[in-house]
């Protein structure tokens, strides 16, 4: 308490004595109705809005005081720090018939995921004369003014990427700074030349190809040892036309990197981009629409959706207390958090890439599944530090409205038991009043395609799984804006708990033997990680980290078929055709096939007769037993959606949507050729 009211005084001081900054000003570049005028109920028709936004941080402003290296960054007239972005604004075109709310999406990667997600679009760009680009418009119909902004600066360069404009680091006297970057690749298919960043983002170059300190390893697995590759068999250069050209952002290696190796560079580079800016750029775009009477499209409460990477980013967010504004005002009333998992991440460190995450098997302990975990302060006994999620928010009453939701995929590859379990995994720790936590019991870390495309054993075991909860993201939504803009109670926390028995360590999971599926060994674990005496500091200067021991990650319990049995059970558990899992081995690949296929589950569809359950020696039952009919299949399907409606994960509109895709899974079913 202490901590905030000397924070406040700070911000009070300041706000006496400097003048406003953040949104210094936007330029709109274009302005078009949206689907010529269409009008959305009450909400009546939008517009889209596209063009600049200019930002401005003072470094010396107790709220950008985590901002890494911001104090060396080059400064205005003003002493400023600027940085611009590009932005696309979807608002009512009359101000009247707007809910007050603002949907901020922290896009994942540059991209825009708000449409297909709520609106059910099927189109993934945002084209405002597309009807295919706006699905069935709920968002719209909901009033909700939907804002996109660039916060990352290393996305690759592609047309409509969202991206920040972020200035470099030096030291006061203008000399370069240097530090350590850490590249890895697991390598499945051979190559030759490798380009040093993540996903084909924009890299950190190497400084000087002939320092010493740059050093290229392989190993056979995860905790395998690494073994150093002599210097001269690889070289930073890159393929082009048949010859070799140097490039400071490839590598190149003798003879080829060979598949089912990782191979892992580490590398000096300097002049780091101030990262962190993207965390203030995301607090200030909803202060400005809040606040600023200027603002084009000024809305009242503001809710951050983020997804995957942009889960991580806004759970990042919540823990370096960026949800007051330079002002001492709050940020977002509401944060959608989904499928992040325990994860945090590279989000602002010097020499960060916010794109590396840190999987079962690929983008290896980088700073993303790191104490602490939880809301609630816990103290760790091993690392002797007590640290939680919300430890360093400046106002206690600036905790947004937060909906943590996972699928099952995180608990297996995202150590996602750790944000509702104490730091030994031993009890169950409640989420704070303004919080809920959703599992979306057996989903993969997306909704997989239909029908599915990748069989991997027989009789019937595919690669992927196609359990469509996306439903649950439309209607937890709507509860979130009730929560936010009407104070109305969202329903209750839904997750595997210790206590009852739903969240267990793997080896208690009583999986049926189901022919031709092979249970994991292994889940995803967080470690204690050392990178470093000046980690406080956001400086790693110990590459590979050393890891200490693993926190222990948990899963929930299965039932008969081997679907999960805890948190919001979709219509596809309730009524099943199939076992959806949450995980998938590697099965098929050159090397590791013991470990975890980042993102996907497994779709093993029941068999549809006694005689097809004998003949596969199948322990779950025959679809003719559990259902007489498709017609019967489809009442106790509506049955089944009916209550998910009651409970509020499902929206009554949807109801008939979800009977017609699981109809078209019987029909797909019963039309197969299988032995």
């Amino acid at each position: 308490m202490q901590h905030w009211r000397l924070t406040v005084l700070l911000l009070i001081a300041w706000g006496q004595t400097v003048a406003h900054a953040g949104v210094e000003r936007i330029e709109i570049e274009n302005r078009k109705p949206v689907l010529n005028g269409k009008v959305f109920g009450r909400s009546g028709a939008y517009e889209m809005l596209s063009g600049r936004i200019y930002f401005s941080f003072d470094p010396a402003n107790p709220m950008n005081q985590r901002i890494v290296d911001l104090h060396l960054a080059p400064r205005n007239a003003d002493g400023k720090v600027e940085a611009w972005a590009n932005f696309v604004v979807l608002k009512p075109v009359e101000p009247a018939k707007s809910s007050g709310v603002a949907l901020v999406e922290v896009s994942n990667r540059g991209g825009k995921f708000s449409m297909r997600y709520f609106n059910r679009a099927s189109r993934r760009s945002l084209d405002a004369d597309a009807p295919e680009s706006f699905g069935d418009g709920l968002l719209m119909r909901q009033g909700v003014t939907v804002i996109w902004v660039g916060w990352q600066f290393d996305v690759p360069k592609r047309e409509g990427a969202l991206r920040l404009h972020v200035p470099r680091a030096r030291h006061v006297d203008g000399s370069p700074i240097y530090g350590l970057v850490r590249s890895d690749w697991t390598i499945d298919r051979p190559q030759r030349s490798l380009l040093l960043s993540h996903r084909n983002h924009i890299p950190y170059p190497v400084a000087d190809p002939r320092d010493p300190v740059n050093t290229l390893t392989v190993r056979d697995g995860r905790d395998a040892p690494r073994r150093i590759i002599p210097r001269d068999r690889w070289r930073f250069a890159r393929e082009e036309d048949g010859r070799l050209v140097p490039d400071s952002t490839h590598i190149y290696l003798e003879g080829g990197f060979q598949a089912g190796k990782i191979y892992e560079l580490v590398y000096r580079s300097k002049n780091p981009a101030v990262v962190g800016l993207g965390l203030a750029a995301i607090r200030d775009i909803i202060s400005y629409a809040k606040y600023d009477s200027a603002c084009p499209f000024p809305v009242k409460y503001g809710i951050a959706a983020g997804v995957s990477q942009t889960g991580r980013f806004l759970r990042h967010f919540l823990y370096q207390g960026f949800n007051t504004d330079e002002q001492g005002r709050q940020a977002y009333d509401g944060l959608m958090i989904i499928t992040a998992g325990a994860g945090r991440g590279s989000f602002n460190h010097r020499f960060a890439q916010p794109s590396r995450d840190a999987h079962r098997y690929s983008a290896f302990f980088y700073p993303t599944d790191i104490f602490p975990f939880t809301s609630r302060t816990q103290f760790d006994s091993l690392s002797w530090r007590s640290d939680g999620l919300m430890a360093h928010q400046h106002r206690e009453e600036h905790w947004p409205k937060t909906f943590f939701i996972n699928t099952g995929y995180e608990y297996w590859g995202r150590a996602a038991s750790l944000i509702h379990t104490s730091v030994d995994g031993a009890q169950d720790v409640e989420p704070l009043p303004r919080e809920r936590i959703y599992h979306l019991a057996s989903g993969q870390h997306f909704v997989g395609r239909f029908p599915p495309r990748a069989k991997i054993a027989d009789p019937n075991v595919y690669r992927g799984n196609p359990l469509d909860f996306s439903v649950n993201y439309r209607a937890l939504l709507v509860r979130l804006i009730e929560w936010v803009k009407d104070e109305k109670t969202p329903p209750p926390s839904r997750y595997p708990r210790i206590t009852d028995g739903t969240l267990v360590p793997i080896e208690q999971v009583r999986f049926p033997k189901i022919p031709g599926v092979v249970f994991p060994k292994v889940v995803h674990v967080a470690y204690r990680v050392d990178y470093g005496p000046r980690w406080f500091e956001g400086i790693i200067v110990k590459q590979p980290p050393r890891l200490g021991p693993p926190y222990p990650s948990q899963v929930s319990q299965v039932d008969s078929l081997g679907n999960e049995v805890a948190g919001i059970r979709n219509v596809e558990l309730r009524v099943p055709l199939a076992t959806y899992t949450p995980w998938n081995l590697r099965l098929g690949y050159l090397a590791a096939t013991h470990e975890l296929t980042d993102f996907l589950g497994t779709f093993i569809p029941l068999p549809r007769t006694r005689a097809e359950k004998q003949r596969w020696r199948d322990p779950r039952p025959s679809l003719d037993a559990l259902y007489r009919s498709k017609m019967d299949y489809l009442q106790k399907i509506h049955e089944a959606a009916q209550e998910l409606v009651n409970e509020g994960f499902l929206l009554p509109e949807d109801v008939e949507a979800v009977a017609d895709r699981l109809a078209h899974v019987w029909d797909w079913m019963h039309q197969q050729n299988w032995p």
